[in-house]
C-alpha cells in the first residue's frame, strides 16, 4: 500500500511518519509532501519518498497522489493564522487533495480532523453520531473549516473510502503544545477540562484507521481516558494556579470531551498513555 502523508513537518505529522514507516511491509512505500526542500533529507533518511511542493498547488497534488493507494491528510493551519489561511489549508486544500486522490484511483483517504468540530457540549461525552453545533470557547475558523472539509470529503462520489479521525488536544515527546495550553487554561474555571491525546496514541489511532479493512461508519474519535483540569494543566507545567481561578465557573462542562467507545470497540484502540500523568511518569512529555 503506497501511502501519501501531508503535513509531515507539523507537530503531529513529523511524529506520525516514523511510526508509519515502522509499520510498512516489504514492498510498501511511504511518500511525503513537503514545501521546504531543506527538510527532505530527514524524511528520505527515514526511508520515505519525497515530493516537493505546496498542498495548494493542483499540479503538485497530481504528482503527489500518482500511484498511491492511500492518503493520510495531516496538514492543518490553526494557531495564530488569518482566517482566510485556515480556510485555504483546512478546507480548500484538503478537498482539492481529496478530488485529486479520487481521480488518481486512491482507495482510502484518512482525514485528520478535530473534536472542536462538535461545537458546544451535549451534557455528556461527545459521540460520532452527534451533529455539529457551532459555538463554544474554541469555535472559530479552525473548527468551521475542518467541519466543512469533513462534509465535502465525505460527499465525494466515486468509490474512494474516506475515514475521519477527530483528535483532542495533542501533546507529548517535546511538543510545546502542553505549555501553550496555559494561554487558555489560565482563564478557565478550576475544574474546566481539556481532552488529551499523546502523540503515540494519535499515531496508533490513525494507523488503525489507515489499515483496518472495514469500519463502522467514517468518523472516529481518538483520545485518552482522562481529560485534564485547568488546575492540573498548571501543575503539569510547573506554574502557580491564578489566585482568582476559584471564582470562575465553567460555562460548558462537556465542551470537547469525547467518547472513545467506538474506536475501542471497532478497532481495538487502547491508549499507550491512558492519562497525561502516565506519560509524565514515563518521561514521555
Amino acid at each position: 500500500m503506497p501511502t501519501l502523508v501531508t503535513g509531515t513537518t507539523g507537530q503531529v505529522g513529523r511524529r506520525f511518519v516514523p511510526r508509519l514507516l515502522a509499520q510498512t511491509r516489504p514492498g510498501e512505500r511511504v511518500r511525503v509532501l513537503l514545501r521546504d526542500a531543506s527538510r527532505a533529507d530527514r524524511f528520505a533518511g527515514l526511508g520515505a519518498d519525497v515530493v516537493l511542493g505546496d498542498l495548494r498547488d493542483d499540479e503538485v497534488l497530481g504528482k503527489a497522489v500518482a500511484g498511491v493507494d492511500a492518503v493520510v491528510n495531516v496538514a492543518a493551519s490553526f494557531r495564530g493564522v488569518p482566517d482566510e489561511e485556515a480556510w485555504a489549508v483546512n478546507r480548500d486544500a484538503a478537498v482539492s487533495l481529496g478530488r485529486a486522490a479520487l481521480s488518481a484511483g486512491v482507495r482510502r483517504f484518512v482525514q485528520v480532523s478535530t473534536g472542536i468540530v462538535y461545537g458546544t457540549g451535549r451534557g455528556r461525552p461527545l459521540v460520532e453520531e452527534d451533529g455539529i453545533r457551532p459555538g463554544g470557547a474554541m469555535w472559530g475558523a479552525y473548527g468551521e473549516s475542518k467541519a466543512a472539509a469533513e462534509w465535502e470529503l465525505l460527499a465525494l462520489d466515486g468509490g474512494m473510502e474516506v475515514r475521519v479521525g477527530r483528535l483532542p488536544f495533542v501533546y507529548g515527546e517535546g511538543d510545546p503544545h502542553l505549555a501553550d495550553s496555559l494561554r487558555w487554561a489560565a482563564q478557565w474555571a478550576p475544574a474546566q477540562r481539556l481532552q488529551m491525546g499523546h502523540h503515540a496514541d494519535v499515531a496508533q489511532g490513525l494507523l488503525r484507521l489507515l489499515y483496518a479493512p472495514a469500519v463502522n461508519g467514517p468518523l472516529y474519535n481518538i483520545a485518552d481516558d482522562a481529560p485534564v483540569t485547568a488546575v492540573e494543566l498548571h501543575q503539569l507545567n510547573g506554574v502557580e494556579v491564578p489566585a482568582d481561578m476559584h471564582t470562575r465557573t465553567d460555562p460548558d462542562p462537556w465542551f470537547g470531551i469525547m467518547s472513545t467507545q467506538k474506536i475501542r470497540r471497532d478497532l481495538g484502540f487502547r491508549p499507550v498513555y491512558p492519562t497525561v500523568w502516565t506519560a509524565r511518569d514515563a518521561g514521555a512529555l
